[in-house]
């Protein structure tokens, strides 16, 4: 029988044959393993090349147990960093950096690179003071780590400290530092000093062409110049067509960045996953699904739907075009998933009307031990808002605060909106004065809460003191200004307000505007004055407009004026259910059964079905879904009970059921028995069953409240000596001791 051949038995050979599990099999069972150091320095480079982190483990717990005398020396711990760095385990290079006896330059390098290419820059910085107080002096690779660090946190002040400290003027002339100097410089928004420096450099790579094109590119108003650049370089790889797509992509010029790509395409220059992962929220933002799937089959086979961020820029691309069902299955084949990525999930679902969706994402989120961003708790606040959800979204504020992100302005301003839909207003305006920084953003997030919240008063001062803190108002804050105006019959004010849009602020009133105005002066009263300025409009009105015209003709009962906006909405939108329901209620209020009758058939001939009434309520960290007449939650029986006790103390109380708006053949106790069951009265039952006495109910309506559910609301407010607020399509509610916060104009 044969011998076998040594290099079946040394591992050395074994690794460079790339017999990684053959060689660690010999390793960890011979009686007499080798103990020069090169044999296992061998082993981890083969575990570096293939990234096997569990043979690379192996070979660390082995070498650690024999105390080999190498075990201790500098250069077999930085291989050992460079091994669980290649394979993504930054905790246990760190271990193992923080365990060395000696380190040199090397290891200092390693692990400083590490941090930043791991997306932690402030460590980075961190390590790099840290390393100087131990005496060691930065070299080229250092400073070409620790300048994007500076350039990825905008800390310009850091970034020009460490600049000046450079003594060695050859380190500077370093094309790789210099470069990594211009990237900083651009990024932190110092423009100008970054074209000094890139025109001092003795020489130019690509790489420091492309980061003075990101530079101008990432500069919204110098996209001109980076063109200029661009299309001067001597060079171009994937690298600059990249930066000049991305610069266009983020500054809004989406066309400009497709039209790129496809000169990209035309120049041979293959794209690579940061390509995609720019070129994509291009199509995003136009809404070009067709682009976004062509791009997404040129892809196949390339290996980069495995790159996390071209994966996460598809998922972001299909959600932002309605696709919600595709981007799930797209997250959810996603090998591996990043804060960016579950971030793109939770807003997709809550742009799409998803918000339990997006609740239940971002809870599985920190589930699988993923700490949100500012991006994260801006995303996913709105959904808290939308749904009325104020216990999550008083869970999520803790998180901010425990993460530390209560002075990011964006997240600020997203709790301010958040707390002021919730019907929360004055733990909006709490967080609204401790914001160290407010932009107009904020204001008009506050005024809006205001004005949501019945609060005129308040929405109009806090409007005052914006203007007083130099805060230049836009086109949204007086949308929500004359929102507030029209929802209080300030006729006179709003008028006013109207008019200062154009002077002093130059601002043209867009169909919102003309919206408001169109509310105001009708539910004043003034349908005359409000059917000239529809006519008069510069601005084609929309449904909405009509529909809102035609809701105050049933207010004040101007039956003729109805008619002729019902019929011209029939050939605006004969679709639309709400036009179908207004006449009707309008017929009702004149008593004129008939021409009911007539509307609900013609509803019933065309197909058009009224959206049903649906609340929502949360108790128990969980949101409860109730629609008219519902019968399917666990707790039917125990509501329906407690509605009825509701009924008699009300009728006790002189309540009688406000019906005339429903069909005159059915008997009334019938329509009081529809009436009893809107999904409100059933939200604010169960509210009553499962809420501590004393605490407020607070109930979100999908449709505008009705006027019988509005009076059993104050009067049930005043019987169990609870406030209840409930926000409907248009507004809040405040229900304390039989009164209303509206004063009944809603």
């Amino acid at each position: 029988m044969p011998l076998p051949s040594t290099t079946h038995l040394n591992p050395t050979a074994l690794c460079r044959d790339g017999q990684l599990k053959e060689a660690l099999h010999i390793l960890l069972t011979t009686h007499n393993p080798p103990e020069n150091h090169s044999t296992y320095v061998r082993l981890l480079q083969t575990c570096i090349l293939k990234k096997a982190l569990s043979q690379g483990k192996k070979v660390h717990s082995f070498i650690s147990h024999r105390r080999f005398a190498f075990a201790t020396c500098t250069t077999f711990h930085n291989k050992l960093i460079q091994m669980y760095v290649k394979c993504g385990r930054l905790d246990d290079a760190r271990k193992v950096f923080d365990h060395m006896k000696e380190r040199d330059i090397v290891s200092w390098n390693m692990i400083i690179a590490a941090y930043r290419r791991h997306g932690y820059p402030h460590e980075t910085v961190t390590l790099f003071h840290h390393m100087q107080e131990t005496g060691f002096q930065p070299d080229q690779f250092t400073f070409a780590s620790v300048f994007p660090a500076c350039a990825n946190m905008g800390d310009l002040e850091q970034g020009m400290d460490i600049h000046k400290s450079i003594k060695d003027r050859r380190i500077l002339s370093d094309v790789v530092v210099a470069t990594a100097l211009v990237d900083m410089y651009a990024k932190c928004r110092n423009i100008d000093k970054a074209r000094e420096l890139f025109d001092k450099m003795p020489q130019r790579d690509v790489f420091s062409w492309t980061a003075m094109i990101a530079g101008y590119a990432q500069n919204g108003g110098s996209i001109d110049k980076a063109r200029e650049l661009f299309d001067r370089m001597p060079q171009r790889d994937v690298f600059s067509w990249t930066a000049m797509i991305a610069g266009y992509a983020q500054n809004g010029f989406v066309e400009q960045a497709l039209e790129t790509f496809k000169q990209m395409q035309l120049a041979g220059v293959k794209p690579d996953s940061t390509t995609f992962a720019s070129i994509l929220p291009a199509c995003a933002k136009m809404g070009d699904l067709e682009q976004g799937i062509d791009i997404h089959q040129s892809m196949k086979g390339t290996g980069m739907l495995s790159d996390i961020a071209v994966a996460t820029a598809l998922v972001d691309m299909y959600a932002k075009c309605g696709k919600i069902d595709k981007a799930r299955e797209l997250f959810d084949r996603m090998p591996q998933r990043n804060v960016v990525s579950w971030t793109a999930m939770i807003g997709g679902y809550a742009q799409n009307g998803f918000f339990e969706k997006a609740l239940e994402i971002f809870n599985q989120m920190k589930l699988a031990g993923v700490k949100p961003n500012s991006t994260t708790f801006a995303s996913i606040l709105p959904a808290c808002a939308k749904m009325g959800a104020l216990e999550q979204g008083m869970d999520i504020h803790q998180s901010i605060m425990e993460g530390g992100f209560l002075s990011d302005i964006v997240v600020g301003n997203a709790l301010v909106d958040m707390y002021a839909k919730c019907g929360s207003i004055y733990s909006a305006r709490e967080i609204f004065d401790t914001m160290p920084q407010r932009d107009v953003i904020s204001w008009t997030a506050m005024i809006a809460g205001y004005a949501q919240n019945g609060l005129v008063e308040n929405a109009v001062d806090t409007f005052k003191q914006m203007q007083l803190a130099g805060v230049k108002p836009n086109s949204t804050t007086f949308a929500c200004v004359l929102y507030a105006c029209s929802h209080a019959g300030l006729v006179d004010e709003g008028c006013t307000y109207f008019n200062h849009m154009c002077k002093p602020y130059f601002i043209t009133p867009t169909i919102d505007h003309y919206a408001c105005m169109v509310d105001l002066l009708a539910r004043a009263g003034y349908l005359e004055d409000t059917l000239n300025l529809i006519i008069k409009m510069p601005v084609k009105p929309l449904v909405t407009v009509w529909i809102c015209f035609l809701s105050a003709c049933k207010s004040h009962l101007n039956i003729s004026l109805g008619i002729f906006t019902a019929m011209l909405l029939f050939d605006l939108d004969p679709r639309n259910a709400a036009t179908y329901v207004l006449l009707s209620n309008i017929y009702a209020e004149a008593g004129r059964w008939g021409e009911v009758q007539m509307v609900r058939r013609l509803m019933k001939d065309r197909g058009i079905k009224k959206s049903p009434g649906c609340s929502w309520i949360e108790a128990q960290e969980k949101v409860h879904v109730f629609c008219v007449g519902d019968r399917s939650h666990p707790q039917t029986l125990e509501i329906y009970a407690k509605l009825e006790e509701l009924t008699w103390e009300m009728k006790a109380a002189g309540y009688f059921s406000d019906s005339k708006h429903l069909i005159n053949e059915v008997e009334e106790e019938e329509k009081e028995l529809f009436l009893c069951y809107h999904s409100e009265k059933l939200a604010i039952a169960f509210g009553l069953l499962n809420t501590t006495p004393g605490t407020i109910i607070r109930v979100v309506k999908n449709l505008r409240v009705c006027v019988d559910c509005h009076n059993a609301t104050k009067l049930i407010s005043k019987i169990v000596a609870r406030e209840i607020v409930v926000r409907d399509a248009n507004r809040f509610h405040h229900f304390k001791q039989g009164e209303c916060s509206c004063g009944d104009y809603w």
